[in-house]
């Protein structure tokens, strides 16, 4: 006899990532596109040996490090990522509130936590379209609807189409449904492209209009990993047509610094949404691990991870340019397109003619068939209606290994290209 399940745990499937990494764990011979994982040999281990030996020298304020913590972060931290987020943002030094910045277990957490406290099952929220699938998955797990704000060519919302469609659903009864706004905003998951302030700040017009409250949930995961130049425009916070706005701004030491210590943090203008934020927190972990805290705190404050992301920078450039290099000569012919991004990890390919991608498609099967496997890009998207993108991740493989997941990627390609005209 079957346990009975909450409705909440009868919503769960298993992710999309799981399904994706359980095949390179069948497959060693696989090499992987897929998974976002960060660049192994530059996991900054001398460094955090150095700061752990620090630690355990600073006698009983060291041995603290390994107690727990307090569950909105430690104050340090939080001061140190405050005056970060204020230097980014070129806003005046105490522009910001240290109260209103906690630290979380990766921006994951934040992301999750903030939803869960928003909204109920049947509520929505607006996305944009490709958006970050994970952020779905966790939509769909708490019964909440995305809805796909319309695009531009350039990647930008649609602001006139978005207009619309705000009228549309409060013509049709369904906007009261309307929670919040999410918007990845700096060389984004899983396109690269970066959201302009011109269009943040309309945006903002856009949504002060409303007779009813929208928060705006703002992931800046990948802000810090520009390949030369950090993208010019303010996060939400600093853009006036937002003041007043419950705002929700997301982002993670893991990605530029060292992954598996999964610290990331947020800054919640928003009181009441802050505290229930925290509680929910306090009720799942008691706090962020204090030691894995503490291991960031040292390494932003000594210049350890300014340093650090400076060469990880350079490594992710050298290794986008690897990946796009290789495709360029062996795809563009056959009708293969893609951006050439300025930061993150991540190629986001069009295939031609419209053909599919999907999990089940012949592509997919081809590319398994030859040793190489990626991300459908139909995950990306709220209705899963677009089947023909691709997003590639080259964080985790070497410039060797990334040559030879291009060369399988184009023998699979071209399977189908012979395929079509055979």
């Amino acid at each position: 006899m079957s346990i009975r399940l909450s409705e909440l745990g009868l919503r769960q499937k298993p992710s999309d990532i799981t399904r994706l990494m359980a095949i390179a764990i069948e497959r060693p011979d696989m090499l992987s596109l897929a998974a976002g994982f960060t660049d192994n040999d530059s996991l900054p281990i001398e460094e955090v040996r150095d700061i752990v030996n620090d630690i355990s020298k600073a006698g009983p304020s060291g041995k603290s490090t390994l107690q727990y913590g307090s569950n909105i972060g430690r104050s340090e931290l939080r001061s140190i990522l405050t005056k970060r987020l204020e230097a980014a943002d070129t806003i005046e030094s105490g522009g910001l509130d240290e109260a209103r910045m906690f630290v979380s277990n990766g921006s994951q957490q934040s992301l999750y936590l903030a939803i869960q406290t928003l909204c109920d099952p049947g509520d929505c929220i607006l996305v944009e379209q490709p958006t970050y699938f994970v952020f779905l998955e966790i939509l769909d797990g708490l019964g909440v609807t995305p809805i796909a704000m319309p695009m531009n060519e350039a990647g930008e919302v649609d602001v006139e189409g978005l207009e619309a469609l705000l009228k549309r659903m409060d013509k049709a009864g369904t906007l009261n449904c309307l929670k919040a706004l999410y918007l990845v905003s700096y060389f984004a998951n899983p396109t690269g492209h970066s959201i302009s302030e011109s269009t943040k700040s309309v945006i903002g017009s856009v949504l002060s209009q409303l007779d009813q409250t929208i928060a705006v949930i703002e992931d800046a995961a990948y802000r810090e990993l520009y390949y030369e130049t950090p993208h010019s425009a303010r996060s939400c916070l600093s853009v006036d047509t937002f003041t007043g706005m419950p705002i929700l701004y997301t982002s993670t030491l893991t990605k530029p610094y060292a992954s598996g210590l999964k610290v990331g943090y947020a800054y919640c203008t928003d009181e009441s949404w802050m505290a229930a934020i925290l509680s929910v927190k306090g009720q799942q972990d008691f706090g962020t691990a204090n030691f894995a805290q503490a291991i960031v705190e040292r390494a932003l404050s000594s210049g350890s991870f300014d340093r650090h992301v400076t060469e990880l920078r350079a490594i992710y450039k050298q290794k986008m340019e690897t990946l796009h290099g290789a495709l360029e000569s062996k795809l563009s012919e056959l009708g293969w397109t893609w951006p050439v991004p300025g930061g993150a990890l991540y190629l986001w390919l069009r295939s031609p003619n419209e053909m599919r991608t999907d999990g089940d498609s012949d592509f997919h099967a081809a590319c398994i068939e030859n040793g190489v496997f990626y991300v459908p890009g139909d995950l990306c998207y709220p209705s899963n209606r677009i089947q023909d993108r691709i997003r590639l991740s080259f964080g985790a493989l070497r410039p060797y290994y990334i040559e030879e997941a291009a060369s399988r990627f184009s023998l699979a390609a071209k399977s189908m290209t012979r395929a079509v005209s055979g």
